[in-house]
């Protein structure tokens, strides 16, 4: 099933990434450091390393996730309409994925692995300090294909926002590369996410290049933003990422995030969380808020303030998907800054 009309708006954005359940655990410091596992970040595993590793915790909740899944189930949670792109084998947790996704509202219809990888899982672990460290099999989802870039979802979507961490396969690379054709040639939006500090160091110049002739809306966080441009001084590199694209909105943990675009550069603080559980999901829900509030004609600053408030809700507990419904949970809190949703 897709959209009956190319011509038309159907979806305000699809989601292209790596179709992967979570699996979510709470581990000590020493669990880490005992296995000589690194802390923070993300690091890609083999089946039989990944399948260790789930031997020695005990699992908190298993959930379909992604970084760009999450970003578009919170989309779906503000109340946007939403499909998803990613490549799962038809086993037990492929089907799980589905059914999770398919539940959240987001179409999804990529036509599943029937013999291959099994279905990927990512493993985040999460320390008492609440940082989040994550250990990923990637199975069936680098098979994603030239294929599956269904090209009447993507014409009929408003945006098309695909994850840095997809950028490991060649055949995924094409696929990215087919779906920026597809979405400029219609005119739409191409948002792209760095992912991660180590994702960027391993594609450095293909994701300049990406950016620079593909890109009109970049996120990232200050870390990876810093490794883009292999420089520290996070000043002269929002300068330099400025030219490349219409927007860019870099995140800064505790500092806020700051959104460039054009000659103007906009500063805004982070929500203040009592109670801060789990830092997993934080990037991905943040860019669900901003692109709601942009899809919605709102300010740069208040895209960015529903971004912070929709990654406030998520480090409020376990687990990178909305534990309440993010439009009652931003509408509720604009409210102490004189706005509305």
């Amino acid at each position: 099933m897709t959209p009956k009309s190319a011509n038309a708006t159907y979806y305000d954005v699809v989601g292209i990434g790596n179709a992967i359940v979570d699996v979510m655990a709470k581990v000590g410091n020493g669990f880490l450091s005992e296995r000589n596992l690194p802390k923070g970040g993300m690091v890609l595993l083999d089946a039989l390393s990944a399948g260790k590793i789930y031997q020695d915790i005990i699992p908190q909740r298993e959930v379909s996730g992604g970084s760009a899944a999450n970003t578009v189930a919170g989309m779906a949670s503000l109340g946007l309409a939403c499909a998803f792109i990613g490549k799962v084998h038809d086993d037990a947790l492929g089907q799980s994925f589905s059914r999770d996704i398919g539940a959240t509202g987001i179409d999804f219809f990529t036509k599943p692995l029937t013999q291959g990888p099994s279905t990927g899982r990512s493993i985040v672990l999460v320390t008492p300090d609440a940082e989040r460290s994550m250990f990923t099999y990637l199975g069936a989802s680098t098979h994603l294909s030239l294929e599956d870039i269904d090209e009447e979802i993507i014409k009929s979507a408003r945006m098309t926002y695909v994850e840095g961490y997809l950028w490991e396969e060649e055949s995924a690379k094409e696929a990215i590369l087919k779906a920026a054709e597809i979405a400029h040639t219609n005119n739409r939006d191409f948002v792209f996410s760095l992912s991660d500090k180590s994702c960027v160091e391993r594609h450095r110049e293909e994701f300049l290049d990406l950016i620079k002739n593909h890109v009109d809306i970049l996120f990232g966080n200050e870390d990876e933003l810093n490794s883009l441009f292999e420089s520290d001084d996070f000043e002269h590199n929002l300068d330099l990422i400025k030219p490349m694209v219409d927007i860019a909105a870099i995140t800064r943990n505790i500092k806020g995030s700051v959104v460039v675009s054009g000659r103007v550069k906009t500063f805004v603080e982070s929500e203040t969380v009592e109670n801060v559980v789990d830092t997993t999901g934080a990037g991905d829900l943040y860019a669900a808020g901003f692109l709601y509030g942009l899809i919605n004609g709102r300010s740069i600053g208040t895209c960015a303030m529903i971004g912070s408030l929709a990654a406030a809700e998520i480090i409020s507990h376990y687990g990178a998907r909305p534990e309440t419904s993010l439009r009652g949970y931003v509408r509720t809190n604009l409210v102490k800054y004189g706005k509305t949703l």
